[in-house]
């Protein structure tokens, strides 16, 4: 089966944050955005005739996830797609990944703890962080040849301060794409049992992932994994974001308890959403060829943005990521500060492309693109920011 995801759907008025709400990041309306982490695809129509038929139903109850078809569907995907066997006892849902991340820190943590994160990082790391009252540990990412490095030598030594008690992995990594390989999660899981510190995986984006590379599972092969716990969703993968929903893998007995306790009395978030559970149900169990096919179409988004800069604007430089649908774009050669370039991409070239140093001090440079969109729209894109380098010469 074919799927069309050149096919161009308008989001405009649908209270689209990517789309209805651009002004609130970048301060103008009517751009065209490449910004937020959802795509402009439409769901598989698996999923979709699913949901159909349950809306005609018409009744929106209170609804369970703790039953063996939402952890079953959950179980086959890590075998059949990361060939990792999982416990369904270890499942818990949540209603967003952050959230989980969120009370985990609360959990495992006191005011004044160190959480460390590899950066530049997931903008809302630093956020879920801050606001929780603790303290950012940042274990910088090396670059070689355009591919980010693990510093292992800095990881450690950020572990073992006294109080480190956190390590908040992005696997695969937002923004650079960097799939872990299986020899540098099992020195991260080492390093972390030396030094007593629990490691909370975000692996939202595990499907996007370009071959030959493969997405392995932080709980993969282990055997200790009472000090692990991954956070996570089917909503990169099937742009389902609006129908809520997540759920995480948590091995650890008590603190599997815990956080149900926390969910259910503490926040009264226990009830699943509907729609949200049957989208990760169907999706699982009956979508796997779109995913394949959407994988090989952002490929071929990818290789569109090389092949354009190469061509268009040879001083920025662009290295195919591992994973995700994010072009981590270098703008390092040109003259201009982020300031700069935003204020022209927004005002000259009405486009909305995420500033790198959203990511950390390591993003200054750096443009972070969305590139989970129809061709022609990204072929838009890099036109509007080819015209907008072009303006800033032609100033200069």
């Amino acid at each position: 089966m074919t799927f069309s995801f050149d096919q161009v759907i308008n989001r405009v008025g649908s209270y689209c944050t990517q789309w209805d709400y651009i002004e609130d990041r970048f301060g103008e309306k009517d751009l065209l955005p490449f910004s937020i982490s959802d795509t402009d695809f439409k769901c598989p129509e698996n999923m979709l005739q699913a949901l159909h038929k349950r809306l005609k139903h018409g009744i929106f109850g209170y609804t369970r996830w703790n039953h063996d078809d939402f952890k079953g569907a959950i179980a086959a995907w890590y075998s059949e797609r990361f060939l990792t066997e999982i416990e369904k006892k270890w499942i818990v849902y949540s209603p967003t990944v952050i959230y989980t991340i969120s009370k985990m820190i609360e959990l495992l943590t006191d005011e004044g703890d160190y959480v460390i994160t590899q950066t530049p990082a997931y903008d809302a790391f630093f956020k879920v962080v801050k606001d929780n009252k603790r303290i950012l540990s940042a274990n910088k990412l090396k670059q070689h040849n355009g591919k980010y490095e693990i510093d292992f030598e800095d990881l450690e030594e950020k572990l073992s301060h006294a109080k480190a008690k956190v390590l908040l992995l992005c696997s695969p990594h937002n923004p650079t794409g960097r799939v872990w390989t299986k020899q540098e999660l099992e020195l991260v899981m080492a390093l972390c049992k030396k030094h007593k510190v629990f490691i909370i995986s975000d692996e939202i984006h595990m499907d996007i992932v370009r071959k030959p590379y493969h997405h392995i599972p932080i709980l993969n092969g282990g055997q200790d994994l009472e000090n692990i716990c991954i956070c996570t969703s089917a909503s990169k993968t099937f742009n389902t974001p609006g129908l809520g929903g997540s759920y995480a893998l948590i091995p650890n007995l008590r603190l599997r308890e815990k956080f149900l306790l926390t969910l259910k009395n503490k926040d009264g978030l226990s009830s699943a959403s509907t729609l949200g559970a049957l989208g990760i149900m169907t999706g699982y169990n009956e979508c796997a060829s779109w995913v394949d096919e959407l994988n090989g179409y952002i490929e071929g988004n990818m290789i569109v943005i090389k092949e354009y800069l190469e061509e268009y604007l040879p001083q920025a430089s662009f290295h195919i990521p591992e994973a995700t649908y994010l072009a981590w774009i270098d703008m390092t050669n040109f003259s201009y500060t982020n300031e700069k370039l935003q204020e022209a991409l927004v005002h000259h070239g009405k486009v909305a492309i995420m500033s790198g140093e959203t990511y950390g001090e390591g993003g200054k440079g750096y443009l972070r693109m969305n590139v989970g969109c129809p061709r022609s729209k990204v072929i838009e894109g890099l036109k509007r920011l080819r015209n907008t380098i072009e303006y800033l010469e032609s100033r200069s």
